[in-house]
């Protein structure tokens, strides 16, 4: 019987990280459906969109304290932490750029905001649940 060096790690980090990241990403693309249907004509749009980036930009900071028990708790990396940390900055650039109505920066970082989302989604459910053990016959 081998003893073991290290507790399992916690599985409660990582599940917490998936539904932030799907939160922020169905959010991002929810603000991008809302300037859609401002651009068509409809003002009321704009208010909802405003107000919705509020959400988002509280949906951010959540993903970054998820992110970062995934690190500290859960032993994961840094680096989907401090990503989810210049997201939610981002985030808060858009925001300003949109109330200063410079759409020259605001229409692209808009997109960048939402790779960075769909990227660090991708990357939490691609991550293996520690505590759940490794299929057969994996490396690892």
């Amino acid at each position: 019987m081998t003893a073991q060096l290290h507790p399992p790690a916690r599985r409660w980090p990582l599940a917490a990280l998936r539904t932030a990241a799907v939160l922020v990403l169905l959010d991002t693309l929810a603000q991008a459906a809302l300037a859609g249907l401002f651009v068509t004509g409809d003002l009321d749009f704009l208010a909802w969109h405003a107000a919705n980036a509020g959400v988002l930009g509280a949906l951010t900071v959540v993903q970054t304290a998820a992110a970062l028990a995934v690190w500290r708790a859960a032993r994961g990396p840094l680096w989907p932490a401090v990503a989810s940390a210049v997201l939610a900055a981002l985030v808060g650039v858009q925001q300003g750029l949109g109330e200063a109505r410079i759409l020259a920066g605001h229409l692209p970082l808009g997109m960048a905001v939402f790779g960075c989302a769909a990227g660090l989604t991708c990357w939490a459910f691609a991550q293996q649940d520690a505590a759940r053990p490794a299929p057969a016959g994996a490396a690892g």
